[in-house]
């Protein structure tokens, strides 16, 4: 059974991975994955196991992200037994000033590893099309997707 615990032990981890991005600390960043962890950047890129994903954005903060801070927002979790939860959210980011509205959908599938730490076991993240969106909106049956605030 999962308690608010669970919920704000989760919503801690994400805080911890925006804040370990605003640093640049690729380490911190991964630590916060299993070890065996699998990452889907929104070009397509799979990273698989924790040293990937450090080693990945450790270059990538030097470079492409350089400056950057990580902006994320939940919009759900749900839980899958005791030890497994599924959040969806969306995420961005930006230099400056933080997005009004932020243009990735982003699924995490967190799992509470023996030490009883909740850790990211898959992580997929991806562009939202707006325009794309609408179309296929209106040509797809009811119920509409959860909008992008």
């Amino acid at each position: 059974m999962t308690t608010t615990q669970d919920t704000a032990a989760i919503t801690s981890v994400l805080s911890e991975l925006t804040a370990a991005w605003g640093r640049h600390d690729a380490e911190a960043y991964g630590e916060l994955f299993t070890q065996d962890a699998t990452y889907v950047t929104f070009t397509g890129s799979l990273h698989q196991g924790r040293q990937e994903i450090t080693d990945s954005h450790r270059a990538l903060f030097t470079t492409f992200l350089k400056g950057t801070e990580l902006a994320d927002e939940v919009i759900g979790i749900r839980f899958q037994g005791a030890d497994a939860a599924i959040v969806s959210g969306r995420g961005d980011t930006y230099k400056g000033e933080r997005p009004r509205k932020l243009t990735k959908i982003q699924t995490y599938t967190f799992v509470r590893e023996d030490d009883g730490k909740w850790r990211i076991a898959a992580f997929h993240n991806t562009k939202r099309k707006p325009l794309l969106e609408f179309i296929s909106q209106r040509l797809s049956p009811k119920p509409e997707p959860v909008r992008n605030g």
